[in-house]
């Protein structure tokens, strides 16, 4: 088994690390204290074409595979974690679908400005009532002559009032359900769209998310993304390779916080206790790495890989937050003052155990995959 990347992986993952750690990680701790967009790092990641790393070349795209876009994810986040959401989001869940599910004319009328970064995608699927049970989502799309009009309210939106194309998932029949659901491409400027509340976060503050509410949103039949009633598994495959992305960013996450740690110890000296904790952490990056690059790989080759990324998404995620909280209790009392890194990191971690379905839901899948036939 060769686990070594192959030179184009590894040349692209210096081609983004330079770009990460020269543009993005210098106004991290600023856009982290400011709670604002990083506009800079973004227009960045958008000229050198990570935000079209998944889709084609025909499409203006970089032709990317997961592998490589679970790398340029790993980067960012390692430089700043709210970009690195913005950039998964819009990549995974905002666009996927799309080149997944959508028509050619779909394709070739979104396709291209989402990879440029002229638009900013976003994915509504999460109803106040119904998170984890995302089948259960109260939203309807009326059918009305050669459209629809969608009313409801989705919350805990990334990319929330930035993004100029929103994925969002609607009932369309009186199945309840998943077999009601059914996915719409609506644009930010659609008559009745509009953002709600926007919400403060413990972490992650460069990245907006929020409360996206439609009244009477008329959305014609060929923004139908899909056939009706497939919404839920569009949802559904979407997440799954959006997983690959989170590990990521849990990978990047933990791999600044040991960096930093280590630094530390090597200048101030250490104990043999802040040793075996670093051993640990080594320990579980790399293992956690080996697990993410697995699902990836497997992505990427186009086999199964639903079990593989929601086993990457629960332990890269739950060995980002206990990296990180390692890594500040070797920091001591300067790690937890407000605008260290180390406090950063590990207020940035916890959301990850949380979206893109929580890892209590990740157990639930990882257990149905393992007694499936």
């Amino acid at each position: 088994m060769d686990l070594e990347l192959t030179p184009e992986h590894a040349s692209f993952r210096a081609t983004v690390r330079e770009l990460a750690q020269g543009v993005v990680q210098p106004m991290a701790a600023e856009v982290d204290r400011d709670h604002r967009f990083p506009d800079e790092a973004i227009n960045a990641a958008a000229e050198a074409g990570l935000m079209g790393v998944l889709i084609p070349r025909e499409y203006g795209g970089a032709g990317l595979d997961a592998l490589a876009f679970e790398i340029c994810i790993e980067e960012l986040a390692q430089a700043c974690a709210s970009t690195a959401v913005i950039v998964d989001v819009h990549t995974s869940v905002g666009t996927e679908p799309i080149l997944l599910f959508g028509s050619e004319e779909q394709k070739k009328h979104w396709l291209p400005r989402l990879a440029s970064g002229e638009m900013l995608g976003a994915f509504a699927l999460t109803e106040p009532a119904s998170g984890s049970d995302a089948a259960s989502l109260k939203t309807t799309a009326r059918r009305n002559g050669n459209g629809y009009v969608l009313n409801g309210a989705k919350v805990f939106i990334t990319n929330i009032g930035r993004a100029a194309m929103y994925v969002v998932f609607a009932r369309t029949g009186p199945e309840e359900k998943a077999a009601g659901v059914s996915a719409f491409l609506v644009p930010a400027d659609a008559a009745g769209l509009r953002v709600g509340q926007i919400f403060q976060k413990m972490g992650l503050h460069g990245s907006p998310t929020g409360e996206l509410v439609l009244e009477d949103v008329s959305v014609p039949v060929a923004n139908r993304l899909g056939a009706e009633g497939q919404g839920f598994t569009v949802a559904m495959r979407a997440l799954d390779s959006g997983r690959i992305g989170i590990s990521g960013q849990a990978l990047g996450i933990a791999q600044a916080a040991f960096d930093e740690a280590r630094d530390l110890m090597r200048e101030r000296g250490h104990e043999q206790g802040d040793d075996f904790a670093l051993a640990d952490m080594a320990t579980r990056v790399a293992s956690a790495r080996l697990l993410a690059y697995q699902a990836a790989w497997l992505c990427s080759h186009g086999q199964p890989f639903t079990r593989q990324a929601s086993m990457a998404k629960l332990h890269c995620t739950d060995t980002a937050m206990q990296v990180t909280l390692d890594a500040l209790q070797i920091a001591g009392d300067e790690g937890a003052r407000a605008g260290s890194p180390f406090e950063r990191h590990m207020r940035d971690a916890k959301a990850l155990q949380i979206y893109e379905g929580s890892n209590q839901v990740q157990r639930i899948v990882i257990a149905r995959e393992l007694l499936r036939g």
